[in-house]
């Protein structure tokens, strides 16, 4: 049988992606269980290779029919010249879109098994005219999924969020039951095939104190996400809540959980990286394909230095390809 093939998006070429994605390709263990195929431009990884002391051996294919083994698909998207490392660049923004969406469209297809990214920045994004601001919403863009999500998963502790990328103001006029119990039964259904037994859920309150029975808010907890939490219970999903923020995540309490859904990017995205920066992986639930990413940015005041870890990259890989070997 086969190993996997997994899509491997060097992620915008002016950050640490194409530098840790070249600590991938020499990692022997990184190949054991899957083939790790980059897709960006040899130009960019060789740049990165010369700027970060690291050696170049990867094969380099032409096409992804005849790609084999772990290598980079050269797309000849953009060349050295045309941008600096560490600096922010719509010509990178644009390069860094066209890894993705080929991925995307490769997995559709069939052509690979999973997809894993590495990252962008989402101001050369927006420099480009990419009207996109974040992985979550290009996969779930381009591959029509309604009701995709994004999963942030290590071992220390797991989130998933009703919101990502958008202002605070913005948060309590997206809180929908529809949303909030979208989010609670993909997390539920990823949870149990991540670790094979039904999954313990924790639901965070949008307010301080969770509302504190209406005295702080809109009464957000006891018109919306409460109502949410007694309908995901009568569909058989074990969750509990909405708890207090501030103390969900207290050592004791993450031992009894599985998952925590968050109400918005930050109420995750701070205490997660506080406990897993390095080892944590970042999942979209809800689409046709599989799709795990790093779980930090494109890190621009290091790129270049050879000093980015590429543990994140690493367990995104290995999980992708144990989700696609089932």
């Amino acid at each position: 049988m086969s190993l996997p093939r997994i899509a491997v998006t060097t992620g915008d070429p002016a950050g640490i992606g194409p530098e840790v994605c070249l600590k991938l390709l020499t990692n022997p263990t990184a190949t054991e269980t899957c083939q790790p195929i980059v897709f960006g431009d040899r130009a960019v990884l060789e740049k990165a290779a010369t700027e970060c002391g690291l050696p170049f051996h990867a094969k380099v294919f032409s096409s992804l029919d005849e790609a084999e083994g772990p290598g980079i698909l050269d797309f000849g998207e953009i060349s050295a010249g045309d941008y600096q490392t560490g600096r922010i660049n719509a010509a990178t923004g644009k390069a860094g879109y066209r890894y993705v969406t080929e991925a995307i469209d490769a997995a559709l297809a069939g052509k690979v098994d999973a997809v894993t990214t590495g990252p962008l920045n989402k101001e050369a994004l927006r420099m480009a005219e990419i009207p996109f601001p974040g992985h979550t919403e290009i996969f779930a863009s381009r591959t029509k999924s309604e009701r995709a999500c994004m999963l942030q998963y290590s071992d220390e502790v797991r989130c998933v969020f009703v919101t990502t990328h958008v202002g605070y103001a913005e948060v309590p006029g997206l809180l929908t039951e529809a949303r909030i119990l979208d989010v609670i039964e993909l997390a539920a259904e990823t949870m149990e095939r991540i670790r094979g037994y039904k999954p313990k859920l924790l639901c965070c309150g949008l307010n301080p104190h969770a509302g504190e029975n209406g005295l702080f808010g809109e009464c957000e907890e006891e018109e919306i996400i409460a109502p949410t939490l007694e309908k995901a219970r009568d569909r058989g999903i074990d969750v509990t809540g909405p708890l207090p923020p501030d103390t969900i995540f207290l050592p004791a309490r993450r031992k009894e959980y599985d998952c925590v859904v968050c109400m918005y990017h930050d109420q995750g995205h701070i205490p997660l990286k506080a406990l897993a920066f390095d080892e944590a992986v970042n999942m979209t639930l809800g689409l046709p394909i599989i799709r795990t990413s790093v779980d930090h940015g494109t890190a621009l005041d290091i790129a270049g230095q050879g000093i980015a870890k590429p543990n994140s990259l690493q367990e995104a890989v290995r999980l992708a390809g144990k989700l696609a070997s089932e």
